[in-house]
């Protein structure tokens, strides 16, 4: 399966709204590009359903809250829904702060994701409506490893189900459930966490693939994910050989997402498919 998606992003080009957070929002960009797919950066409420229309797929950070942006993300995810177009959800720092959950809540409780992409600590203070002083890293009793999959794995499927959406916890074990069906994809690297704006970029990917195969998001989810890890491996594995430094691993990675082909992507992919 991995890898036919690919082909079908970079031959639809689908164009991709954001309104996401400024600290990453180039990268963002940048990410849609070498994905294959075209990023649109609106975010005033005056014309975000004009640019919902043309859009292939939504893409929601909240990664900067201002009441601004939340009163445009709430019109432009409406405009989707009513669209038929996919919006993906990023809750980043959610957990954080009041301002944060009451967002996230608004939000969840306005509009229908197609996905939500999150950090375990992300994902469960989303469900459980709490707060947390992890900021925007995952808490440590909340990292993903061999010993604590099988529990994670059913709170993700829980919150799937509770969220009627895809749910992408991401981590060392990245798991991607709609509720029955589960992915757990092992492609990555730890330099992946020692630079700004990979957690957003992969979001935007995420909106670029669900863009080009909408009524396929769970399949579109675990693509993006792979490619955005397994771009992140041969970059960091680059890096490590040459005793080069993040500089270069954010060039290497943004590099390899754009040159990555379908073939490299069905040879290296580590991921595991679980049926109910």
């Amino acid at each position: 399966m991995l890898g036919k998606m690919l082909k079908r992003v970079r031959e639809t080009t689908p164009l991709v709204h954001n309104i996401t957070n400024y600290v990453t929002v180039n990268d963002c960009a940048n990410i849609i590009l070498a994905t294959g797919g075209a990023p649109l950066m609106a975010d005033d409420a005056k014309e975000v359903e004009e640019i919902v229309t043309i859009s292939s797929a939504l893409y929601l950070n909240i990664g900067t809250l201002n009441t601004r942006t939340v009163e445009s993300m709430m019109i432009a995810g409406k405009k989707a829904n009513s669209l038929g177009k996919p919006v993906i959800l990023d809750p980043v720092g959610v957990g954080a702060s009041t301002l944060r959950n009451e967002t996230a809540g608004k939000l969840l409780e306005t509009i229908d994701f197609a996905v939500i992409k999150g950090n375990s600590s992300e994902i469960r203070a989303l469900y459980n409506n709490t707060r947390t002083t992890g900021g925007v890293d995952v808490q440590e009793e909340d990292i993903i490893t061999d010993d604590t999959l099988d529990s994670t794995i059913a709170f993700s499927k829980k919150a799937a189900l509770k969220f009627n959406s895809v749910v992408a916890m991401t981590g060392a074990i990245d798991i991607i459930t709609d509720g029955k069906k589960v992915a757990l994809c092992r492609n990555g690297h730890p330099l992946m966490a020692k630079i700004t704006g990979t957690g957003c970029m992969l979001g935007s990917m995420i909106a670029t693939y669900c863009g080009g195969q909408p009524n396929k998001v769970f399949e579109a989810a675990v693509h993006a994910i792979t490619h955005m890890g397994l771009a992140g491996e041969i970059a960091g594995e680059k890096v490590l050989k040459r005793g080069e430094g993040t500089g270069h691993f954010r060039l290497y990675l943004l590099d390899k997402v754009g040159l990555m082909t379908e073939d490299e992507l069905r040879e290296g992919e580590r991921v595991e498919f679980i049926e109910e």
